[in-house]
């Protein structure tokens, strides 16, 4: 049995008075040939599962700027749904609970301009791919998977006249609802992946032209004790805590001198009526009291005297050269495992530092002493700067992205396999 879901998106005019519109997607705004009003005009229809995916691209279109979504779905996550509707006022969500097995279901996709395929089973993939093909309407499909010893996901973008027989990789073999593989990391990755694809359609970019696809060994996870510093609470930070709470690494401290500003609040989800306040501070207290996590706060720089000696790995989520340089140095010294995660409005790189493998600091890889260098900067510690003084254009996806890869590096070093640095480019065919 169906229902429309009764909880239409409530509208806060509170938070519309404090937060205006262009403030909050300021940083987006400032990308060149960015096209704000083709989001908020837009209608998505959205077709999920029993599980995280359909919820996580939700909550990330709605702080992109989309405001009309249907979607088709058994159920979705209270907590991120929550999230979606504080973040953007304006989000007008209709539910439909249950499954997308029957073309009568359509309805609620009248006027949409791209169908987002993140279900689990075959019938439903065909009959979207149907009816992308007789009404020349965009699929875009997404998702995990686990077969012969194999972990990973696949994303493409389906357009009338596209080879069908590259479709069949996605096309999953369960042609009804039943159990399937999930896993919260790569469903973060596989969202903002489906999110850019969506945001290029609406937007008249390039989509790509071969499937997306990422893929390792099954991991075997020991026991997930170990003590975890996050050095800056923004975008990276937001999305690695909701990885690691997804992934059962629950002892985490996150470290950052910084607080909400509204031009955050396109992409740092979770800060949506922390306008003012510690963003360590809520970003732990968010995470512990809706999403599990044991997360502890620290209001501070990371300097060249911070003790680190407790933690057992340092994830750099930091947006400056010069600190990071300083996180580089320190992990080496003291022989520290270190993640370093960043990203620009289209690209993004994980690089990880395990002493015992690696000669290379993520910052002697990336070649930050020339860049600094180049800056003539005497000083490696950062002089903080409100983010409204450093206009430079961000966006959710690629911050999402990269977040779920820094964990996932994480993962694939506690099961004691080698992780391998990620280069991710949104404006490449294949992405990475």
């Amino acid at each position: 049995m169906y229902s429309v879901d009764d909880e239409i998106t409530p509208v806060y005019p509170v938070m519309e008075k404090k937060v205006p519109l262009e403030e909050r997607f300021d940083r987006q705004l400032r990308i060149r040939g960015w096209d704000q009003n083709a989001l908020n005009q837009a209608k998505i229809g959205v077709v999920g599962d029993d599980d995280l995916l359909a919820s996580l691209y939700i909550m990330s279109a709605a702080a992109l700027g989309i405001n009309h979504i249907a979607v088709v779905a058994p159920v979705l996550d209270k907590n991120l749904i929550k999230v979606a509707k504080r973040i953007n006022p304006r989000l007008s969500l209709v539910h439909l609970q249950g499954f997308y097995s029957h073309p009568l279901i359509d309805d609620i996709f009248n006027d949409c301009k791209i169908l987002v395929d993140l279900c689990h089973y075959g019938l439903a993939n065909k009959l979207l791919l149907e009816k992308g093909y007789k009404e020349n309407i965009p699929v875009v499909r997404g998702f995990a998977y686990e077969e012969n010893g194999k972990e990973g996901f696949r994303t493409f973008t389906y357009l009338q006249g596209r080879e069908w027989q590259e479709l069949y990789q996605l096309i999953c073999s369960n042609s009804l609802p039943r159990d399937h593989f999930d896993d919260g990391v790569l469903d973060i990755i596989v969202s903002g992946i489906a999110l850019e694809e969506t945001k290029n359609l609406l937007m008249h970019g390039k989509v790509s032209a071969s499937i997306i696809s990422y893929e390792r060994d099954k991991l075997e996870v020991p026991a997930r004790d170990q003590k975890i510093l996050v050095t800056g609470s923004g975008a990276l930070g937001v999305f690695l805590g909701l990885g690691l709470a997804y992934t059962g690494f629950h002892q985490s401290t996150f470290m950052d001198p910084d607080v909400a500003e509204t031009t955050n609040l396109n992409r740092q989800i979770l800060f949506y009526d922390a306008v003012g306040k510690s963003k360590a501070e809520t970003l732990a207290r968010r995470l512990k009291n809706s999403f599990g996590l044991k997360a502890d706060s620290w209001i501070e720089y990371f300097k060249r005297q911070t003790d680190i000696s407790s933690y057992d790995v340092i994830f750099d989520c930091v947006d400056n050269f010069e600190t990071r340089i300083v996180m580089s140095e320190k992990c080496k010294d003291e022989k520290k495992t270190m993640i370093s995660g960043g990203t620009n409005v289209d690209a993004g790189q994980v690089v990880v530092y395990h002493p015992a493998k690696n000669k290379e600091t993520p910052a002697e890889l990336l070649g930050l002493y020339d860049i600094v260098d180049e800056r003539n900067v005497d000083s490696p510690e950062r002089v903080r700067a409100s983010c409204k003084y450093r206009p430079d254009p961000s966006v959710i996806m690629t911050n999402q992205i990269i977040a779920g890869f820094m964990v996932d590096s994480y993962r694939i070093l506690v099961a004691g396999q080698e992780p391998k640095n990620i280069f991710y480019d949104s404006k490449r065919d294949g992405r990475m």
